[in-house]
């Protein structure tokens, strides 16, 4: 119950069942006010710069006939996995193209494509600058708590204020719901390398771009490459949500499913979501595991670069020195 009494102070002028009322809603509206009437044209760029790159990205994954770009997506499983991985997504695939959902998904997954990318391109400088400065960690943890905590639903509000209805509106709160995991994984991993080889490093005279490029990096990548694939789950996730703001893809149907009624369709479109996030999850998730152990691709690089008279490949998977060996 509020309660308004001219006889106070005027802190207390406006009360909520005794505690001073904070405008705060009525500050954040008039935040994007001010920057929807003084930057309209730069957001207006950038939805169309997203625009553009995300129907490319569709049109290139839409031009070739669908059979073949599944036997594509099962070759690149293949590749990063297994032979089993590479027929559930010939399989899976096959399913979409026969729900007659294709389409939709190929528009999905350029959504995710650039959303991951955008999200990467910021996520891993700012994991970097964490991990590097304890200052900037505590300033920039509490952001990423806020938009990883923050409803999906509500990240949908000011994008739309900002960009109207449509895919670069999905595609911005996308971005903003996957963002945090490649930011915080990127500074986990980096800051759980070894202290002592980071010395090591600093005592034959390497630089800290040099130590970061080809110390830290290179043992934190299971950690990022985690972090990668969290952020692809987070963006697919939110790209079916993204529906809502005509988002376009498979978010559309579920959402068309929803005003429908429509049981089915709402189905088919989850099916394909399950199929494209089962696809995504296993390929990028092979990324970080270490070399020689998962994938075609690996072991034939594992095999081509081996030294001759090198040890058995078991030894030279598991990291062990022969006998004698400095």
């Amino acid at each position: 119950m509020r309660v308004v009494s001219g006889g106070l102070q005027d802190m207390w002028a406006d009360r909520v069942d005794g505690v001073p009322r904070i405008p705060v809603g009525e500050w954040i509206n008039n935040a994007f006010d001010w920057v929807k009437d003084n930057l309209d044209a730069f957001f207006d760029q950038v939805a169309d710069l997203l625009r553009d790159a995300v129907n490319g990205i569709a049109d290139l994954l839409n031009a070739p006939a669908p059979l073949v770009l599944a036997f594509v997506f099962a070759l690149l499983a293949l590749l990063a996995r297994d032979w089993k991985v590479a027929v559930g997504t010939l399989v899976g695939m096959t399913l979409i193209i026969s729900m007659e959902q294709w389409e939709n998904a190929m528009d999905t997954l350029a959504l995710i494509v650039v959303a991951t990318v955008v999200a990467l391109v910021i996520a891993i400088p700012l994991g970097i600058l964490a991990a590097r400065s304890d200052r900037f960690s505590r300033v920039i943890r509490p952001v990423m708590d806020l938009m990883q905590t923050m409803p999906a639903f509500v990240w949908l509000v000011p994008v739309v204020t900002l960009f109207s209805i449509g895919v670069p509106a999905g595609l911005v709160a996308t971005i903003i719901f996957a963002l945090p995991p490649g930011v915080r994984l990127t500074e986990l991993g980096i800051r759980q390398v070894d202290a002592e080889v980071v010395e090591a490093g600093h005592a034959f005279g390497a630089t800290p771009r040099q130590i970061l490029r080809e110390v830290q990096l290179p043992l934190a990548l299971p950690t990022v490459m985690a972090g990668v694939n969290q952020v692809i789950m987070l963006a697919l996730s939110m790209a079916v949500i993204s529906g809502l703001v005509g988002g376009g893809g498979l978010g559309s149907e579920v959402t068309t499913s929803i005003s429908r009624l429509d049981i089915g369709l709402g189905f088919e479109a989850g099916i394909s979501v399950v199929i494209l996030a089962i696809f995504l999850d296993r390929v990028t998730a092979s990324a970080g595991q270490p070399g020689g152990r998962r994938g075609l691709f690996r072991r034939l690089r594992t095999k081509l670069t081996r030294p001759a008279g090198a040890g058995a490949p078991a030894a030279a998977d598991q990291g062990t020195v022969p006998a004698g060996a400095n």
